[in-house]
């Protein structure tokens, strides 16, 4: 019957898996038999992968599991906040306070504001004369970070938001962004202190960025949740805008 798949020199095996995708060799091609689960199991072959799909940055890794924790997270990286420009509208924003006149979204730059640093954000919300507060709850496991991934690698959940005045009013702007367990207890908590834009602002955006790490076993769900107002109660949209609110999981 021909050579057998045993019979074939490692290298060239793990040439053949790692062109398979990455969820069948964990799910499937594990379960063959005692050298494939090694093989998958081992560094090789992840680095093997990393290396087709130029993912990089792993390299200081000695630990066979921690380059393949290195590829699914580098492939899954992306923003889990939905709907971070108002592109939407207010889908996917719950739990909202809208104090004042409430929330609202407007065209970038906006009056008395300034354009985002980046083209692919076209708007924002903007917040009245008492507090608006807007959230959103990230479930990872929905998201594809299986349990054992977030509780023994513990990988990195970075958030970024970001915040401009106008530049003829002042105002006040707060980010909260909690790691929750299954019922939703809080195992780990970042609070920005509320910040104040004075009234004679250059109307700049800036970016404020946290990250998580080392924050124990049992990290369900991303609580994010952030708002402000105007400091001079005019009646209408004079405080704090918010756009590009980002969350990720990262190797």
């Amino acid at each position: 019957g021909g050579p057998r798949m045993e019979s074939l020199p490692e290298a060239v095996l793990i040439r053949i898996l790692a062109s398979i995708p990455a969820v069948d060799l964990v799910l499937v091609c594990r379960l063959v038999c005692c050298q494939w689960k090694n093989l998958v199991d081992g560094a090789a072959l992840w680095i093997l992968k990393c290396q087709q799909e130029g993912l990089t940055g792993a390299e200081s890794e000695e630990d066979a599991e921690n380059w393949q924790n290195f590829y699914f997270l580098s492939k899954k990286k992306r923003n889990l906040i939905k709907n971070p420009c108002g592109e939407e509208g207010f889908q996917d924003w719950g739990e909202v306070e809208n104090g004042g006149d409430g929330w609202k979204i407007e065209e970038l730059p906006g009056d008395f504001g300034k354009e985002f640093p980046s083209e692919e954000v076209h708007k924002y919300f903007v917040t009245s004369y008492e507090w608006c507060r807007k959230s959103q709850v990230i479930d990872l496991r929905a998201e594809g970070y299986w349990e054992e991934l977030m509780d023994t690698t513990q990988p990195k959940v970075v958030v970024k938001d970001w915040y401009a005045g106008r530049s003829d009013a002042g105002c006040l702007y707060e980010l909260c962004v909690k790691l929750l367990s299954e019922n939703e207890d809080v195992l780990a908590e970042y609070k920005s202190d509320t910040i104040a834009i004075p009234q004679d602002s250059d109307a700049d955006w800036t970016e404020i960025s946290h990250t998580f790490s080392n924050y124990g076993p049992g990290v369900r769900f991303v609580r994010f949740e952030h708002g402000g107002q105007d400091t001079l109660f005019w009646k209408g949209w004079y405080g704090v805008r918010v756009t590009n609110s980002s969350v990720t999981v990262e190797p």
